[in-house]
């Protein structure tokens, strides 16, 4: 296939997902609608709100335009090239979180073998079947196992810092790609609009705050009143009648209130001065700074376990979870990784 027969397949994927998210009919449609409302019955975190945040994120960037903007940073790509296998280990935190290295692979000319999550398979499969219809070319691309992943060239494998340590024992002779736990956070000023604010509540309540794009922490000006943000979440506190969160408000909220630690409860969030990056679910926490320089140092020192910053002088509010093509993951080019393999004769 050339990068422009992928390229068309690619934008028509994504035709017919934003299609189906705007509630348009497609030959498609049905069964991706029955996806999307069937997915809570198997992970409780996916409801039907989030598998279309999801699936409207990705179909919004399948277009001509982003595709080819996004390709023609890499020359190589227009050079037909024997293609490698590709090995991907996806993770399952939210809906169709390993799309970015199912696209990344197969738009660079190469095969995947994906070992998805046993909490989010399904999804991505009928993501392939789409592509599939749309260019068969791809079905000598895509497999999908449920067993140990063989017969590959490279690996892609994302998950927690726990299972990268497996990832490095079975993969690390390989040339791979390990994914670890990140967080994102934001940085407040203290000069924020209304609408800043509230777009801020985007970036930490979507998905529930499970993606690593979410922002578990702000950092905020010594002085400034932490009230004058919670209130404009106010309009999203539908969160806490989700079960499973429900559950794991009670449960931190419980054990700080017997440890007697101090925290401000909004009565569907917790909020917590810490100095920690990663917080549980439902859970925020804030760390006070007091001069941009002492900003630029506390960032410097975690910014390996940083996925994102939101901020007006970062990504903007609102827009943690709508990344472009080339937002990395970790900010490891995986285009770039692939190409370089490709070249470098492993085969």
């Amino acid at each position: 296939m050339t990068p422009e027969v992928r390229i068309n397949a690619f934008s028509e994927l994504g035709k017919f997902i934003t299609g189906t998210v705007l509630g348009e009919k497609n030959k498609f449609s049905s069964n991706l609608n029955d996806l999307i409302m069937s997915q809570e019955r198997n992970n409780a975190w996916f409801t039907a709100e989030n598998v279309r945040m999801a699936l409207n994120v990705i179909g919004t960037e399948l277009t001509s335009e982003n595709l080819n903007s996004w390709i023609s940073r890499y020359p190589a790509l227009r050079h037909e090239q024997k293609p490698i296998t590709a090995g991907v280990v996806m993770a399952g935190n939210i809906p169709l979180a390993g799309f970015h290295d199912f696209l990344s692979v197969l738009i660079s000319g190469n095969r995947i073998i994906a070992k998805t999550s046993s909490k989010d398979s399904s999804l991505i499969k009928e993501i392939s079947h789409i592509l599939c219809s749309v260019s068969p070319d791809f079905n000598e691309y895509i497999s999908f196992t449920d067993n140990a992943l063989k017969d590959f060239d490279v690996i892609i494998a994302t998950g927690s810092d726990n299972s990268s340590r497996y990832f490095e024992y079975y993969f690390g002779k390989y040339p791979n790609i390990i994914r670890k736990n990140r967080n994102s956070i934001a940085v407040i000023e203290g000069d924020e609009t209304t609408e800043e604010l509230e777009n801020l509540g985007t970036d930490i309540f979507s998905y529930f705050g499970l993606g690593c794009r979410n922002v578990s922490k702000i950092f905020i000006p010594r002085g400034y009143d932490i009230n004058n943000m919670v209130n404009k979440w106010d309009h999203l506190s539908g969160v806490i009648d989700h079960n499973k969160y429900a559950n794991n408000y009670d449960y931190n909220k419980a054990i700080w209130m017997v440890n007697r630690e101090k925290f401000t409860d909004t009565g569907y969030m917790l909020l917590k001065e810490s100095t920690e990056l990663s917080s549980p679910v439902s859970v925020l926490y804030y760390e006070y700074y007091n001069t941009e320089v002492d900003l630029l140092k506390k960032l410097s020192l975690q910014h390996e376990k940083i996925q994102c910053i939101c901020g007006k002088k970062y990504t903007p509010f609102g827009k943690a979870q709508y990344p472009k093509l080339w937002d990395y993951s970790d900010n490891i080019d995986t285009m770039e990784f692939l190409l370089k393999k490709k070249s470098s004769g492993i085969l």
